[in-house]
């Protein structure tokens, strides 16, 4: 599946159901974005090799914090909202990741 947002291709895989087995598996979706030219982050800290960041559910301010999926944040790793103006643009819908306290 692409969308303007890979700029490539998204590769979306559902696991299959085991023979003999017919188990839901609510919830249990695989999506991998394969860059093309330009990749998929635009700018957040291109210099380093992996952009990683791990937050500890406890230390968490809040009781639900948004994470920026988009790579468009000014805040980054933090959601500032900056997916409804991509989104808008490119017919895209992504949003944040919500995290639980």
């Amino acid at each position: 599946m692409a969308t303007p947002f890979c700029a490539a291709a998204c590769r979306l895989s559902v696991p299959a159901a085991t023979p003999g087995r017919v188990r839901a598996r609510r919830g249990l979706v695989a999506v991998r974005a394969e860059a093309g030219v330009g990749g998929i982050n635009p700018s957040i800290r291109k210099e380093e090799e992996k952009v990683v960041d791990t937050v500890l559910a406890g230390e968490l301010s809040k009781p639900l914090t948004p994470y920026c999926r988009c790579w468009r944040s000014g805040t980054f790793p933090l959601c500032d909202g900056s997916h409804l103006k991509h989104n808008k643009a490119t017919g895209d819908n992504v949003g944040p990741l919500l995290v639980k306290k």
